[in-house]
């Protein structure tokens, strides 16, 4: 037994396909926009700091973001490190309630992250912490991405700030912690160092990792390097030349900076003794421009230091299979068969 379709019906369908077709037609025939020839703008200066664990990125960023609103810039600090001290500092050793932390538990309680659940602010500069997951439960570097993804959930793109200063471990090289240089998310990079071996080599992988980028098409470049607990001794200085970078500002090893960070007292005052210093890091960081990297070899890398500091006189002694197993070693027929040639 077969149904037919009443002519009604398909009388109204036909008609409803062609008012379709004819408002897309007329959604065809609008003009595009004309192409934009001026140069691009973007108002806020994002910008990513990278650095070994425990070089004083914080404490860098804390007094530098500090100063950056004390000059009537409006700021934002974001802390993307998975053990989440970026902000210590700034809040006087308190913790900071985390991005992923805090969504994990509006989430088990149906409800949505707001921004005054994660972000909070002292004397002008906004912060907040993306967090990571607990040890051995998870990706640090898969927690940043789901962080960024909540931020763009909240507006981020949409934010006014004049800087927003992103705090990388520079240690770990998997591709979340590499997203502001991957995505172009930032304009630029700064790197902090010290001079020692350890901070250096991963101040030369980033840089690597924007050449890397660069040659791919990306657009973030190096603004420049920030020494601190500077002991003079000149290897920190060196790499930035050789690299081709600036360096922003030369933090000294000093006993009364080390002990009011270990007080978490912030010293980025303009009215106190090391205010000169961060009020030119802060216009230095404004200024310099983003600037494609010279990364050195390994090699290089350890040309910077004495060679009884990082055992390059040191002969590799090839091991033998007796080193191994602790007997000579049997040499056995092979069981490979070998056909004569014709």
């Amino acid at each position: 037994m077969t149904h037919s379709i009443p002519a009604t019906a398909t009388m109204k369908f036909m008609q409803k396909e062609n008012l379709q077709t004819e408002s897309l037609r007329a959604e065809a025939a609008i003009d595009p926009d004309p192409v934009a020839t001026s140069p691009a703008t973007k108002e806020t200066q994002i910008i990513a700091i990278y650095g070994k664990g425990g070089i004083g990125k914080s404490f860098t960023l804390a007094n530098l973001s500090y100063m950056m609103a004390q000059q009537g810039k409006k700021v934002l600090l974001i802390g993307c490190d998975p053990k989440s001290d970026t902000t210590s500092l700034l809040f006087g050793g308190r913790a900071c309630p985390t991005i992923i932390e805090t969504s994990s538990k509006k989430k088990l309680a149906g409800e949505a992250v707001a921004i005054g659940d994660v972000c909070f602010k002292r004397d002008g500069v906004y912060a907040m912490e993306l967090g990571g997951p607990e040890v051995g439960r998870g990706c640090g570097g898969r927690g940043i991405i789901h962080g960024f993804e909540l931020l763009e959930k909240l507006g981020f793109h949409e934010w006014g700030f004049d800087y927003v200063l992103l705090d990388f471990l520079g240690d770990v090289v998997c591709g979340g912690f590499g997203l502001p240089i991957a995505r172009d998310m930032c304009q630029k990079v700064i790197v902090v160092g010290s001079n020692d071996l350890q901070s250096l080599y991963v101040a030369n992988n980033v840089c690597s990792a924007v050449e890397y980028f660069r040659k791919l098409g990306g657009n973030v470049g190096v603004a420049g390097m920030v020494i601190n607990k500077d002991d003079g001794t000149g290897e920190a200085q060196a790499f930035a030349a050789h690299a081709g970078i600036p360096v922003l500002s030369a933090i000294p090893a000093n006993e009364d900076i080390r002990r009011k960070s270990a007080s978490y007292e912030i010293i980025g005052r303009p009215d106190s003794q090391w205010g000169e210093l961060f009020a030119t890091l802060a216009q230095n960081v404004a200024d310099a421009p983003p600037v494609r990297p010279k990364p050195m070899t390994q090699d290089e890398l350890l040309g910077l230091f004495a060679s009884d500091v990082v055992g390059r006189d040191v002969v590799l002694e090839p091991a033998t299979v007796f080193d191994m197993v602790g007997k000579t070693e049997i040499i056995k027929e092979t069981l490979e068969v070998v056909y004569d040639e014709v």
